[in-house]
């Protein structure tokens, strides 16, 4: 009997040493693991919302947090990595960059790994944020076309002002993987910085590479799906999407691919998700919406997909074999962060300065974090520069593109007013 009760003790404490690693894993980098399933430990209850505490940066926050060992990792539009006590709120540590950090941290090995829009891709010592090594790519851009989503001048090659982000880093034995605006995908040695291989597509690289079974899966604004090989650099299969020569608002993948049981799943902006085969990028099923950019990454859970859109304003969960719509709701408001899974409940960030919490289990919708509504944004002409400040102003006046993590019963957000948000549900 007394070696069976010690047995017992024995597989409890195995279990939650397992359970803690689990935990750690899913808020260690973005979208919570190589798989990128968006899926968070632990049960969100509660309609109301509290702020535990804010902590204010100089610059919009577009990246996601990390949450590792008592600490919050988070870039800013201010070019700062900052890294923050997980219960208060207040500053460990910052470490300077020469352009503004929008690529969410990834965390392994007592190392902090992102990259800047200075070109650099960093490591740093998670504990002080000493710099640990940099990489040099060949410069990070926005993608750029002429006449842009129908605005003037259309002779001008402009940056998109919708190109919010930048690859965010996955990391597996001992290796780091991200894209760059350069076109490339990159594998660094994690504790050198030293380049392993680099894969070039048509264009810019913004999507966030997830890996799965020794292959790099990862989207280009070049309109192409890859699946590279993780060991060797080389092209195992690509997909091609879809085009739009003339004002190139429907081409291009941002999201970032999700993946369980050998299918692929990820969002492209001519308004379709698309599920493949893992092993030789056959394509399974797709689901078309109206015009709504699917910019989000897919959140995959018990056989079902979740995804919200732009300009469809809506939330959506799919069947994961099929593509079957098996739920939808209208949300109001665009979504560019990717949804967060916790439990049956959802929770989206959009662009209305919404956080929006979906109870699956009773088809209830919540503002965990009410807004006052937004006015419209009026353009004085179709050119060029009004897009740009009209953009500007919505994001002044606040927006979600951070995508929310949970962690040990804790909301962690970040805002375009420069703020990272720490909310109790109850």
């Amino acid at each position: 009997m007394l070696n069976t009760y010690v047995s017992r003790l024995l597989i409890s404490a195995l279990l939650a040493v397992f359970a803690g690693a689990a935990a750690a894993q899913s808020t260690a980098m973005f979208r919570g693991g190589p798989s990128h399933r968006g899926v968070y430990e632990g049960q969100l209850q509660g309609t109301s919302a509290t702020v535990k505490w804010r902590f204010n940066t100089e610059g919009r926050i577009i990246s996601s947090p990390a949450i590792v060992n008592g600490a919050v990792y988070v870039g800013s539009f201010d070019g700062n990595m900052y890294a923050l006590d997980e219960q208060k709120g207040s500053p460990l540590w910052r470490f300077g960059t020469d352009g503004p950090v929008t690529s969410s941290a990834a965390v392994a090995d007592g190392t902090v790994f992102f990259g800047s829009y200075d070109g650099n891709f960093y490591a740093l010592d998670a504990s002080t944020g000493k710099e640990k090594w940099r990489f040099a790519t060949r410069g990070e851009r926005r993608f750029a076309a002429k006449h842009i989503h129908g605005i003037d001048p259309p002779g001008e090659t402009m940056p998109d002002f919708w190109d919010f982000y930048l690859s965010s880093p996955v990391i597996s034995n001992g290796a780091v993987y991200f894209g760059s605006g350069d076109g490339n995908v990159y594998k660094l040695d994690a504790a050198s910085g030293r380049q392993l291989w680099q894969f070039a597509t048509g264009d810019v690289v913004h999507s966030s590479p997830a890996l799965y079974e020794n292959t790099v899966f990862v989207g280009s604004f070049d309109k192409y799906f890859y699946a590279i090989d993780a060991v060797t650099g080389q092209l195992k299969w690509k997909f091609k999407t879809g085009e739009d020569p003339q004002i190139h608002n429907q081409e291009g993948i941002t999201s970032s691919p999700a993946i369980l049981d050998g299918t692929v799943y990820f969002g492209c902006r001519n308004a379709t998700v698309y599920a493949l085969s893992a092993s030789d990028g056959t394509l399974k099923w797709t689901h078309k919406g109206n015009r709504g950019w699917v910019s989000v990454s897919p959140a995959v859970a018990d056989g079902k997909v979740y995804v919200a859109t732009g300009s469809d304003k809506a939330f959506k969960v799919l069947d994961a074999t099929n593509g079957n719509v098996l739920y939808s709701k209208a949300i109001g408001a665009g979504t560019f962060a990717s949804p967060a899974i916790i439990g049956h409940v959802a929770l989206l960030a959009t662009f209305d300065g919404q956080l929006r919490s979906i109870d699956l289990s009773k088809d209830t919708q919540t503002m965990l974090l009410p807004a006052a509504p937004l006015p419209p944004i009026q353009l004085m002409s179709n050119f060029y520069d009004e897009h740009v400040a009209g953009m500007m102003a919505r994001l002044k006046q606040g927006a979600f593109l951070s995508s929310p993590v949970f962690h040990d019963g804790t909301i962690f957000i970040g805002h375009t007013d420069g703020s990272l948000i720490a909310l109790g549900v109850k």
